[in-house]
């Protein structure tokens, strides 16, 4: 079956934001010069307007086609595409049925996706901005001019003065370079959207119980009982994961939606309630509330296998249905129905995503799904867990192996031993690397003092604070100066208005990317600024990490198109600019200026031992994606065969040297299992003992254990004390004296420990009660722009902080006033099906332009009748800090009253104004509108920096 592109045959009717005309169907779809196509929209059209489409390039019926296989670039899931070529173009797309994951299936996003790669409206070749006009220019030039301001900037005014924007839609190698690139250059400054999405979940569900990550998968979901989705709106941000969320259902699992906005997934569950948004705590203990006078928790499992739930039943016993309903809206039958059903529908699976992170206390919202989850004895067992849905397509490989400002790949923290660590890796000198930092001291935010090498840097919420922020309040030596964008839309942040400002002062700008995204346009600078092509990941080998934390091994699809360069390249020829290639790339194999993805990989296999990422080499990964039809669908093993027993593409953990031959871990924590079979425990990450109280686990341990009980980490003192220490060769002694299983360079400690059916990061209890966060145990507070100001003298935010990330942070200073008078609507934001992300790349391809051509704002008819708005008429969207954003009204009772939604995918407008003749030729996305966080507020999460983007005020006016 070939996937061919439809065009409607209707009338044509007139399509805004297209390149400043108004044009018809046919005519878009003409004007595109494509070849043969994906099905994007035809399944979704009915048939009185789908004809067949002429292939703007022939093609030999008699010629030899050949294939490749490879992984869509859209989100988390991981579904794979099977690509057709006839003499290197990429001609037809194929499905992959034989994929676990999709069944073959696709999306609009992934039957769309070769024009991702042949896409006319892709940077064609480097660029710079000479008095505002974009010339073209050589790579020669752009590195030579690039790599001679950055060393200015670093001379004048130290390493931190540069920022790095790298990128969770490269792939691991791609990823993990840009972290090892800013550790070489001299600076902790760098981030990824992975801040702006789920730095919540990383760091809310790690502390919890260990890992930062999914515990199960989209394919376990098949055995749930119940499904509880809250802020996810799998439907469209997910849709082929809906499949196996619809499958279960129609095996009998209970579905419950809990959202603010009446959603696609809503419209499919048993249960849908409505709430205030920026109330999750208070409804998530509202449901404890009835768990608990009801009886209904795992008494036994919490005894045995969670810390500090009695912290949990205090705080938990104040949120009465009285005061549940005051603070959500939700009454209390609605609430009592939905833990009746989690209750007698187990195992239960919670799925969450972006609309229950990105808040001021997103944490406190994570550790109150956990804790939920850990009543009812849902974590570590198959078909429950903390389904986490992830956005782009590497955004977990990008958390665990790129470049975060905050620690190291593998989540190695930046202290001297997470050097030394990476160090010993790299085969550099620790003294060489340390001395490529600023040497200088600056107040850690705690009374003290810190150097900038293990110090967490300025995250990608806060960079436009870090050219703003008056110097003597930032905990570096000087402001950002130099910015590169290397695969980040920046209208996916907040304050965009402050964002522009903050561009227009940077003595220099750097996009690295496919398209020119809206960084190239928002600002109004002159110079210094510059386009560099990198190529997509169709255009380049690696792997990528899915939600589930499968690793799935890309084959390169064409050769790179125009004059892109993939971003191991691009980072080779920077680093021998700077000059730190040869120690940066000293392992890593590299021909013709291209470094070698399965180099990059085995260098990573060799330094991740803390998770897991030590036995996906790239032979093996190779090998799942040759067989794989050979794995279940619900379970992911692979059923006979030469990979027998394996998980589908090996997820992380999988533990030890390749050889070993760990089979990696579909289920997290799961005691049920040997560990050799994917089976495990808790982490024991914070300690053995607390306030006189255990933290090891009690009567529960994994299958086969040999210590029938809790034990901490392994480390070479506690192979000794077992007796266990001569069973490492002599090799692996030399290498593991003095080093825990994480810096034991030779496996040796994890093989051992494995052997006697022993996890070695130890056997402790989750935690309810994390001591370190500001929260120890959730509490509901309300967000810094609140509808309901008269609950703040009981819910009020944090003190302000003086230095947190290197940045001083407002919260109280900011919710000292009441907005809701002048601006009434609470603004929410979220995804569509049809776009992704920042949107450039999805918004510059025809197929899907044609199915959403303009941004919008979904209202309640009785807001919009206040409001004198009627459906479709342009509209004023304002928020109370300034921003403001033209767009349609969509009229709808999806939102609820007091409440409007618009989705975060436009830009190539600003604040009204089309901003097409900023772009280079050609180049521009085919629909353009305002960016929705032009509107929004300023709000970050007292953990991690996540940007509060769901719960912000507004007010909608006619245009």
């Amino acid at each position: 079956m070939k996937l061919r592109k439809k065009t409607a045959a209707a009338a044509e009717q007139p399509a805004r934001g297209l390149l400043a005309k108004a044009i018809g169907r046919r005519t878009f779809l003409q004007g595109s010069s494509l070849a043969v196509g994906g099905l994007a929209a035809a399944s979704m059209l009915p048939t009185s307007m789908v004809k067949k489409a002429h292939a703007a390039r022939k093609i030999d019926r008699d010629g030899e086609i050949t294939t490749a296989k490879s992984v869509c670039t859209h989100c988390s899931v991981g579904c794979g595409v099977i690509a057709e070529l006839q003499d290197g173009v990429w001609v037809g797309q194929e499905p992959n049925f034989d994929s676990p994951i999709n069944l073959g299936a696709h999306c609009a996003k992934g039957a769309a996706l070769r024009n991702h790669g042949h896409s006319i409206r892709r940077v064609r070749y480097p660029m710079k901005q000479v008095d505002g006009r974009w010339e073209r220019i050589s790579w020669e030039q752009a590195v030579e001019e690039i790599g001679d301001k950055l060393l200015e900037i670093r001379e004048e005014s130290g390493p931190d003065s540069v920022w790095f924007a790298g990128s969770s839609k490269a792939n691991n190698e791609g990823a993990y370079l840009q972290r090892k690139f800013a550790a070489f250059w001299g600076s902790n400054n760098c981030d990824h959207q992975a801040r702006i999405c789920h730095s919540t979940t990383v760091a809310g569900v790690a502390n919890t119980w260990g890992y930062g990550a999914q515990t199960n998968s989209y394919n376990d979901i098949n055995k749930s009982k119940c499904i509880i989705m809250c802020g996810s709106n799998a439907a469209e941000a997910h849709p082929v994961a809906m499949q196996m969320i619809l499958r279960s259902k129609e095996n009998g699992a209970k579905l419950v939606v809990m959202d603010p906005r009446f959603t696609r997934t809503a419209a499919h569950a048993d249960t849908y309630v409505r709430f205030r948004s920026g109330t999750d705590v208070a409804l998530i203990w509202g449901i404890l509330y009835h768990i608990f006078e009801n009886e209904w928790e795992d008494k036994e499992y919490i005894r045995q296998r969670v810390y500090g739930m009695d912290k949990v039943r205090e705080e938990v016993a104040k949120w009465t249905p009285d005061e549940v309903e005051r603070v959500t809206g939700v009454p209390e039958e609605g609430i009592y129905a939905v833990a009746k059903t989690m209750a007698e529908n187990r195992p239960g699976t919670f799925v969450w995503c972006m609309g229950g992170t990105q808040h001021t206390i997103g944490n406190n919202y994570v550790r109150a799904y956990n804790c939920l989850q850990l009543a009812l004895g849902n974590i570590g067992v198959e078909g429950g867990g903390a389904n986490i849905f992830r956005g782009h397509d590497n955004v977990q490989g990008a958390t665990d192996v790129g470049p975060n400002p905050d620690n190291l790949p593998g989540y190695y923290p930046i202290a001297e031993g997470g050097w030394k660590h990476w160090c010993r890796v790299w085969d550099v000198d620790y003294d060489w690397l340390a001395a490529r930092f600023d040497q200088n001291e600056y107040d850690d935010g705690q009374g003290g003092k810190v150097k900038p090498m293990n110090s967490g840097g300025i995250t990608v919420s806060r960079w436009i604070d870090g050219v703003l922020e008056d110097k003597e309040n930032i905990a570096q030596k000087d402001n950002l100066r130099a910015v590169m964008m290397w695969g980040h839309a920046p209208n996916s942040q907040t304050r965009g208005p402050e964002m522009k400002r903050a561009m227009e002062m940077l003595d220099m700008l750097v996009v690295i990317d496919p398209y020119p995204t809206v960084t190239a346009v928002l600002h109004d600078r002159k110079d210094n600024t510059y386009l560099l092509p990198a190529a997509t990941q169709f255009e380049q080998a690696g792997s990528v990490t899915a939600s589930n934390r499968s690793l799935q091994w890309r084959e390169k699809v064409i050769d790179p198109l125009f004059e892109h360069k993939p971003d191991s390249e691009i980072a080779y020829l920077l680093a021998k600019k700077l000059g730190f290639a040869d120690e940066m790339f000293k392992n890593i194999t590299v021909e013709d200026n291209k470094p070698e993805a399965e180099s990059i990989l085995r260098e990573i296999n060799r330094g991740t031992w803390s998770i897991g990422y030590t036995g996906q080499s790239p032979e093996r990964l190779k090998a799942h994606m040759r067989n794989q039809g050979d794995f279940d669908v619900v379970s992911l093993k692979a059923r006979g065969g030469e990979l027998d027993g394996e998980t589908y593409c090996l997820p992380w953990p999988c533990y030890g040297t390749p050889e070993l031959k760990h089979p990696g871990t579909h289920v997290l924590y799961d005691t049920s299992k040997h560990v050799m079979e994917g089976g495990g425990n808790f982490r024991a990450n914070f300690g053995t003992e607390r306030d006189g109280e255990t933290l090891l686990a009690e009567d529960s341990w994994s299958k086969g254990a040999e210590i029938e009980g809790g034990y901490p980490q392994f480390d070479s003192d506690v192979l000794k004390q077992l007796g266990w220490w001569d069973e490492l060769t002599d090799e692996e002694k030399r290498e593991a004296d003095g080093k825990a299983w994480t810096t034991d360079l030779s496996g040796g400690i994890i093989r051992v420990a494995m052997k006697h059916g022993c996890h070695p990061f130890g056997n402790a209890k989750a935690r309810a009660l994390v001591w370190n966060f500001p929260d120890g145990v959730p509490i509901h507070r309300e967000p810094l722009y609140t509808p309901r100001y008269d609950l703040v003298e009981d819910y009020p935010t944090y003190e302000d902080r003086k230095i947190f990330y290197r940045l001083p942070t407002r919260f109280e200073s900011v919710q000292a006033r009441d907005y809701s008078r002048e601006f009434p609507l609470i603004h929410t934001s979220g995804r569509l099906v049809e776009y992704e992300g920042g949107g450039e790349e999805t918004r510059s391809n025809p197929w899907l332009a044609e199915l959403k051509q303009d941004m919008f704002v979904e209202i309640n008819p009785a807001d919009a009748n206040d409001a004198g708005v009627r459906n479709g008429q342009m509209v004023w969207l304002e928020g109370p800090e300034g921003g403001r954003i033209r767009i349609k009204a969509l009229v709808t009772e999806r939102v609820g009253r007091g409440t409007v939604f618009s989705p975060f995918h436009f830009g190539g407008h600003f604040q009204g104004e089309d901003l097409l003749s900023k772009y280079p030729p050609e180049a521009a996305p085919y629909v353009r509108g305002d960016s929705t966080n032009t509107a929004t507020t300023y709000g970050y999460d007292a953990v991690t920096m996540m940007q509060e983007t769901k719960t912000t005020l507004c007010r909608v006016s006619p245009a």
